[in-house]
């Protein structure tokens, strides 16, 4: 993986995300050749300049995406807005969640995302999916093609990644083989958790539920080819959404999580944690007593339900995943012993795709995902059992 900063790996993978989302390098570089004289402490102060550097680049594409707006330069506009999105995200990462800085980057990410959205020639719909006495903020991306009803895939993200960022990663290619996808914001993420105040459970077929009657209810998806998928903490989120809820036809897990305790116990032992850690998931979870948060990370545990799992099963891996070992995905892969068709895909060093959830080359995994989705959501789905695993 490219190494931004030797001495953080946060950071450094925090920035790789941003190149796979559409980064400018030359504009990534200036920030981290700013932040390396900082990015050893792993502190408050680290973590505030963080904050300024990104936010000084978003602010200078801001500035540039409305001159070519007054100007009528729409095409030109839509990237530069684009990348400024992607920098007031990046700047909302890493502080904080008491911070007021960072809703304030959070906002402004939001609002350069749309105007991108905006701009661009992909009909992207802004959605709300009924959720209890809320709703879900969510992005729809139909499919390309003459089917009056499309297969749709879910798309749930991890423990800090949003529907934008999901978006950026995913291009268009899900689209341009025939499937739609609605990438949503869930409890603990996101809008959900930043501006609707939604807390994350272990009891994620809930949420999941909710997206499937949302896409039943659309004249262009087809209710009968609905699968979901979901990266990093999603590696629980997405199977365990898969178990309980029979009406999703396929299930991607992007990095797996089998037990959340141990990977975070493993975040802090390989020193792969951020300056916010236990912030960050008392905000995910909104639960304030140390004791308590802890008891809820142990039930995000697939042990007993990886077994439910009928449906089509892929899980993704990096061989070098610092964040969750390797034997979280053959244990999920070996538990799955109903799926009617699973398969373990263990990207290695030598190809590419080796690190947490293929952040160092996401685009070879994305490749392969899409490729298989595309291949059960387009036939009948596999009614005998069949097993395929890469070795590591």
């Amino acid at each position: 993986m490219y190494e931004a900063f030797p001495d953080n790996y946060g950071w450094s993978l925090t920035t790789m995300a941003a190149l796979n989302m559409g980064a400018a390098i030359g504009e990534v570089d200036e920030v981290c050749r700013a932040l390396r004289p900082v990015s050893a402490r792993r502190d408050s102060v680290a973590a505030e300049h963080w904050y300024e550097s990104w936010t000084r680049m978003g602010e200078r594409l801001e500035r540039l995406a409305r001159v070519d707006d007054d100007r009528g330069y729409e095409v030109s506009a839509c990237r530069k807005w684009l990348r400024a999105a992607i920098y007031f995200f990046l700047a909302e990462r890493h502080i904080s969640r008491r911070s007021a800085r960072r809703m304030q980057a959070y906002r402004r990410a939001l609002k350069a995302f749309r105007r991108h959205v905006d701009l661009s020639d992909v009909p992207v719909e802004f959605v709300e999916v009924p959720y209890g006495e809320s709703a879900l903020p969510s992005l729809f991306v139909p499919a390309l093609g003459e089917a009056e009803k499309a297969p749709c895939m879910i798309h749930f993200n991890g423990l800090d990644f949003t529907k934008e960022f999901v978006y950026l990663h995913q291009g268009f290619d899900l689209r341009k083989r025939g499937v739609s996808l609605l990438i949503c914001d869930h409890p603990g993420v996101g809008e959900a958790l930043r501006l609707r105040n939604l807390t994350a459970s272990p009891e994620t077929e809930v949420p999941a539920a909710a997206c499937v009657d949302y896409l039943e209810q659309r004249g262009d998806v087809d209710p009968d080819r609905i699968g979901i998928m979901a990266l990093s903490m999603g590696g629980y989120y997405a199977p365990r959404a898969a178990a309980f809820e029979k009406r999703l036809k396929c299930c991607v897990v992007w990095g797996a999580i089998w037990d959340l305790e141990a990977c975070l116990v493993n975040c802090t032992t390989e020193g792969t944690e951020s300056v916010s850690f236990d912030d960050q998931l008392s905000w995910v979870f909104g639960i304030a007593d140390r004791d308590q948060l802890w008891d809820m990370i142990r039930r995000f545990n697939l042990d007993g339900i990886a077994e439910r799992i009928e449906c089509p099963l892929l899980v993704v891996h990096g061989e070098n995943d610092r964040q969750a070992p390797l034997w979280t995905a053959e244990l999920t892969y070996d538990r799955a012993v109903n799926s009617t068709r699973r398969e373990l895909k263990v990207f290695t060093l030598d190809e590419g795709g080796a690190e947490h959830c293929s952040l160092d080359n996401s685009s070879i995994c994305v490749d392969y995902m899409h490729d298989w989705i595309a291949d059960i959501l387009s036939s009948p789905v596999a009614t005998e059992q069949e097993e395929v695993a890469e070795p590591a």
